[in-house]
């Protein structure tokens, strides 16, 4: 498979070296500092990408690739307010992308597991509910794409709760996302749901950043037969 990454901090780094170490070919690596690259880029030699950049450059990156019919893997987030626009702009022009606020498939099997127990619990108004995420103090967004992704599935399973905040909140309708940043933690969430005689809690934690990248490179593996608007959910229900 030939990999092009856009985006090269420390998971771009990680992807590279275990994507190659896999028998993978990496056919470019585009930063902030070589966008000018990607005129000259031989885009026939190019499987799929995968994005991993900032979200002020996502979306450009995004149809860049589609505009060139390459499939695109996106672990950016903090531009999703405007992915409608993106899927439309995907479906108009015959592209293929998805993204993903965690590629871990760990992760993926937690999102579910968390869906299940709020489902679980609508009817059991005793309990109130938050959520905490744990990062490594490089992490710039507060809360993480995961814990947005998280706390959406709650309060889509959750009748009591229809939104979040990041902060304690004693308002019933907020859900509480806690954010901690503490070196070196790779990534811990935990949902938390808490009444007068008990408490039951989940947790993901990871134990370094591999599973994510691991998770990009299958994703990207499988994206490259696909088309159009596709999911981590559609990932996990075809492989």
């Amino acid at each position: 498979m030939n990999i092009l990454l856009i985006g090269y901090g420390k998971m771009g780094q990680l992807i590279d070296k275990l994507a190659t170490d896999a028998g993978h070919q990496i056919v470019g690596k585009i930063t902030i500092d070589n966008t000018a690259d990607l005129q000259t880029l031989d885009t026939e030699a190019v499987d799929v990408a995968i994005e991993f950049s900032q979200p002020e450059a996502a979306i450009d990156n995004i149809k860049w690739c589609i505009d060139h019919q390459i499939p695109v893997a996106v672990g950016t987030t903090g531009w999703l307010d405007r992915k409608q626009e993106v899927d439309e702009y995907c479906e108009l022009n015959n592209g293929t992308y998805l993204v993903a606020s965690n590629f871990s498939i760990g992760v993926n099997l937690f999102f579910k597991l968390n869906e299940q127990l709020a489902k679980l619990m609508n009817s059991q108004s005793q309990y109130a509910v938050s959520t905490k995420e744990i990062h490594h103090t490089h992490k710039l967004d507060a809360p993480s794409g995961t814990s947005i992704s998280i706390a959406n599935g709650i309060i889509d399973h959750l009748d009591r709760k229809t939104s979040w905040v990041n902060e304690e909140t004693d308002v019933p309708t907020e859900l509480t996302i806690i954010s901690e940043r503490i070196d070196p933690a790779p990534g811990t969430h935990e949902i938390s749901y808490t009444s007068s005689v008990d408490t039951i809690d989940i947790r993901h934690t990871a134990h370094s950043r591999e599973g994510f990248a691991k998770g990009a490179i299958a994703v990207a593996a499988w994206l490259k037969d696909q088309k159009g608007v596709k999911s981590m959910e559609d990932f996990l229900n075809q492989v």
